[in-house]
Order: C-alpha cells, then sequence, then structure tokens
C-alpha cells in the first residue's frame, strides 16, 4: 500500500511539473505576441514614415523639374 502511494504521489508530482512547464511556455507565448506586436506597430510606423518622405521627396523633384523648365 505505502509503495502505491509513493508511486501516485511521483505521479503527482510528475503531472505538476508538466502543468507548470506548460504554464512558462504559455507565458513565454503570451510574451512573445506582445512583442510582435509592438514590433509590427513600429514597422508600421517605419512605413509610414518612409511614404511620408517619398511623397515630399517625389513633390520636392516635381519642383525642381518644373523650375528647370521655367529657366530653360
Amino acid at each position: 500500500m505505502k509503495k502505491e502511494r509513493e508511486d501516485w504521489s511521483r505521479l503527482y508530482h510528475k503531472i505538476l511539473k508538466g502543468i507548470e512547464a506548460m504554464i512558462d511556455i504559455q507565458r513565454i507565448v503570451k510574451d512573445m505576441k506582445k512583442m510582435m506586436e509592438e514590433t509590427n506597430t513600429t514597422i508600421t510606423e517605419m512605413e509610414g514614415t518612409i511614404l511620408t518622405a517619398s511623397i515630399n521627396n517625389q513633390t520636392v523633384n516635381t519642383m525642381n523639374i518644373m523650375q528647370i523648365s521655367e529657366d530653360l
């Protein structure tokens, strides 16, 4: 009977360690998801900045071409 209790006790502790490991993995995945969302937000902001700079550059180039045409 004592041997059986010890076996159940070992199994119980093994299961608890497995559950703790799964909880740790869930936390890691949750943290990774949060980091990916923040990274995605940063990338979106960078894309907006690059697009704005590109539009501004096109405008400046157009104005320069128009000024050159007028000068000619």
